[in-house]
C-alpha cells in the first residue's frame, strides 16, 4: 500500500522559504576580510560585551532579569536563516486562517502556486539580505527561548567605517540590546501580546488579496513622486492598509516605538560610565545615518524606513518624558500589562500616559 503524501503546511505552499535563505545569501554584501584568529577574538569580545551590558542596563532600567545565556554571534546569512525561521513560526497559524476563510468564500488558497511561493521567497530573502548589512544586532523574542543575536561582520564593517575603539563599540551595540532581553524577560506577557497583535494584523491583510493588489497599483501609478522624496510620504507600507488597518498598525508601531526609545535611552545613560568614547561614537553614528546614500534613501523612503525611524526618536522622547514626570519607577509600570503599554497619540504626549496610568 502506498504511503498517505505528505501534505505542505499552508505557510510552506505560499512561501519557498530554502529560496529566500539562498537569496539573502546572494543578496548580502560580503563582510570585511578578517584572519580565522580575528574572527574568533571577535566572536569572545563580543559574547563577553553582551554579559558585561547586563548589570548595567539591569541597574538603570531597575527591572530585575538573570543574565541571558542566549547569545549567539552570527555571519550575515545566518542572521537572515534566524530571521526566516521566526516569520515562519510568526505567519504559520495566519497562513491556517488565510486559508481557512478562503475556503468558506470558495477562492483558492492565496499565493499556494509554486511560482507564487518562489516569488514570495525571493522577495522576502532580498529584503533580508539588504538589512543584513544594516543591521547590527538583534533580540529574537518569538524565538523560543528568546535569544540575542550579534552580526560580527557588520558590526565590525561598521565599527572600521567609524573608525572608533572597537571595545566600546561592541560594548555600546551590546547595552542596546541587552536592554530588549530585559524589557522582553520581565515581562512575560509581551512576546504572547506583540504575536497576537502583529499576526491579527497580516491576517486582515491577507484575508482579500484583490484589495492588496488594488492598492498596490495606487503606489505604483505614484512611485516616481515617492522615489523623488515628493508626494505624501507614504510608504508600500501604507499603500496596503485601509484606515483600521492603519491604525491597528500605528498600535504596533507605537509598542515598537516605546522598545527602542527605552533601548535608545538606557543605551546613553549607561554609555558614559562604561564606555569611554561614547560621545565619539554616538557623533559619528548619527552622521553616518544622516549621510546615507541615494539607492539607500530610495530604499528607505519605499519600506518607510525613514518614517520609523523618527517614530524611534519620538519613543526616547516619550521614555524620558515619563521618568521627567514619575521617575524610572513610575515608567516601569509600561511592563505591568498590555493596558499600561502606551497608545499611539500618547507617544507624542507622554503627560497623557501619565495621566491615564498613575491617575
Amino acid at each position: 500500500m502506498a504511503a498517505d503524501p505528505v501534505v505542505a503546511e499552508p505557510v510552506d505552499t505560499m512561501i519557498n522559504w530554502d529560496l529566500a535563505a539562498r537569496t539573502a545569501a546572494r543578496v548580502g554584501k560580503p563582510g570585511p576580510d578578517v584572519s580565522l584568529a580575528e574572527a574568533q577574538q571577535i566572536v569572545g569580545e563580543l559574547r563577553q560585551a553582551a554579559l558585561t551590558a547586563h548589570p548595567h542596563v539591569q541597574a538603570v532600567t531597575g527591572l530585575s532579569t538573570t543574565p541571558g545565556e542566549g547569545v549567539y554571534v552570527v555571519d550575515r546569512p545566518g542572521w537572515a536563516k534566524a530571521n526566516i525561521a521566526a516569520f515562519r513560526a510568526l505567519l504559520a497559524p495566519v497562513m491556517v486562517e488565510v486559508q481557512r476563510r478562503n475556503e468558506e468564500r470558495g477562492k483558492p488558497g492565496a499565493g499556494s502556486s509554486a511560482i507564487g511561493s518562489r516569488v514570495t521567497g525571493a522577495e522576502i530573502g532580498a529584503l533580508l539580505g539588504i538589512l543584513s548589512s544594516r543591521v547590527l544586532g538583534q533580540y529574537d523574542a518569538f524565538a523560543s527561548p528568546g535569544r540575542l543575536l550579534l552580526i560580527a561582520p557588520t558590526i565590525v564593517s561598521v565599527e572600521r567605517e567609524l573608525e572608533v575603539v572597537p571595545e566600546d563599540f561592541r560594548l555600546w551595540v551590546c547595552l542596546h540590546e541587552e536592554t530588549h532581553r530585559v524589557q522582553f524577560t520581565a515581562s512575560d506577557w509581551l512576546t504572547d501580546h506583540l504575536l497576537t497583535e502583529v499576526r491579527a494584523l497580516i491576517t486582515e491583510l491577507m484575508a482579500d488579496p484583490s484589495q492588496v493588489a488594488d492598492r498596490f497599483g495606487q503606489l505604483l501609478r505614484g512611485l516616481p513622486e515617492v522615489v523623488r522624496g515628493e508626494g505624501d510620504g507614504r510608504s508600500v507600507l501604507d499603500a496596503v492598509q485601509t484606515p483600521e488597518q492603519r491604525r491597528k498598525l500605528a498600535r504596533i508601531t507605537a509598542i515598537m516605538s516605546l522598545l527602542e526609545g527605552h533601548a535608545d535611552v538606557i543605551m546613553d545613560d549607561v554609555g558614559p560610565q562604561v564606555v569611554p568614547t561614547v560621545a565619539t561614537i554616538r557623533q559619528r553614528f548619527t552622521r553616518r545615518r544622516a549621510g546615507r546614500g541615494a539607492i539607500d534613501q530610495v530604499l528607505r523612503r519605499l519600506l518607510g524606513l525613514d518614517a520609523k525611524a523618527k517614530q524611534y526618536a519620538d519613543g526616547a522622547r516619550f521614555v524620558r518624558g515619563v521618568v521627567n514626570e514619575v521617575g524610572m519607577d513610575g515608567f516601569n509600570a509600561v511592563w505591568s500589562s498590555a493596558d499600561a503599554l502606551p497608545e499611539p497619540e500618547e507617544i507624542s504626549d507622554p503627560k497623557a500616559w501619565v495621566r491615564r496610568v498613575h491617575g
